[in-house]
């Protein structure tokens, strides 16, 4: 397909976590001109390497890849930013005749591209650490329930163990003295949209949740091999870095940094705590995955591969190339 057929501006690819998204991609590369922009939240951190899933040297050399290694572990990059970046190498991609891959499964950046984000109050870290005690001592439902008196309209659309949505929104709550639901009903009655993308999202989605769970316990047994618990030592040398930035909030780095504190306080041989990290990081995983899922299946829009068939490459490349020509 030359430069001149592509009629949209870019094509989306996403799915949950272990879904293929990096091989489908890569499967793209190899019938249009493109260059990826990655979607993810982990891979911007540099030094986070086998965690994240991050690609390879090699597979990094077949396709130019944006937005990946752009921040230390120790900073912060958001939504809002990355909306801003990912729409500037849009252009810049556009105008070297090449089409815009974007790549992830961080699906609140691709709410922020495409539709722009509401201006919410940023992070509080004190705030978050105090509802994490407290989710500690009392557990997430009552957390829930607390969330459920003070902020209905959230607490109806949060499942009662959704930890991170429902430390948001009390965090929002608590620090602002307004609820998470009228903050968003006035940003939307104020804000202005971005430029509308021509964007066509094609989801990389299984029939069959057991085989994506299979896929995480592999690929997480994989990372354990590789050094995860040694990356996650190194990460812990930094003088500023602690367990509250979103860096190291991170499913897997989480996991891990808080069982090498409990061997440290304990006076434990790590070792005899990796069964234990391996079962947390796999379900912290597959819990990831199923609130990706959801938010998949909330976009009408979208086209769907199956990605545990047996052709699922093949129909990668067959629907992404209806998606660019724009339309199946």
């Amino acid at each position: 397909m030359r430069t001149a057929e592509f009629k949209v501006d870019a094509l989306a690819l996403v799915g949950p976590t272990a879904s293929g998204k990096t091989a489908g991609a890569l499967a793209i590369a190899e019938h249009w001109p493109i260059e990826i922009i990655s979607m993810d939240s982990a891979l911007v951190y540099r030094g986070m390497d086998i965690g994240t899933a991050k690609p390879s040297a090699a597979e990094l050399a077949q396709v130019p890849h944006h937005l990946i290694d752009i921040r230390e572990p120790t900073q912060a990059y958001n939504a809002a930013e990355f909306a801003r970046d990912a729409r500037v190498l849009m252009t810049e991609i556009r105008a070297r005749g090449r089409l815009p891959l974007v790549v992830g499964g961080t699906l609140l950046y691709l709410k922020a591209l495409r539709d722009g984000l509401d201006d919410l109050p940023t992070a509080n870290l004190q705030l978050r650490a105090e509802i994490d005690a407290q989710a500690a001592r009392e557990g997430w439902p009552a957390l829930h329930a607390e969330l459920a008196r003070v902020d209905p309209v959230t607490a109806q659309r949060l499942p009662p163990h959704d930890a991170q949505r429902i430390s948001r929104a009390l965090e929002v709550w608590r620090g602002s003295g307004k609820s998470l639901s009228q903050w968003f009903a006035e940003s939307d009655a104020q804000r202005t949209a971005p430029r509308q993308l021509n964007m066509p999202v094609l989801s990389l989605e299984p029939l069959d949740r057991t085989w994506l769970h299979a896929r995480i316990d592999q690929r997480f047994d994989a990372m354990l091999a590789a050094g995860l618990v040694d990356e996650v030592r190194a990460l812990r040398q930094q003088p500023q870095l602690h367990a509250d930035l979103p860096s190291m909030r991170c499913v897997g780095y989480r996991q891990a940094w808080e069982l090498l504190d409990q061997a440290e306080q304990q006076n434990l041989r790590f070792e005899d705590l990796a069964l234990k990290l391996h079962e947390l990081g796999c379900a912290a995983t597959r819990q990831l995955a199923k609130r990706q899922l959801t938010w998949l299946r909330g976009m009408d829009e979208r086209v769907v591969v199956a990605c545990d068939a047996a052709d699922a490459l093949p129909q990668t490349v067959r629907v992404a190339q209806g998606l660019i020509a724009g339309g199946l």
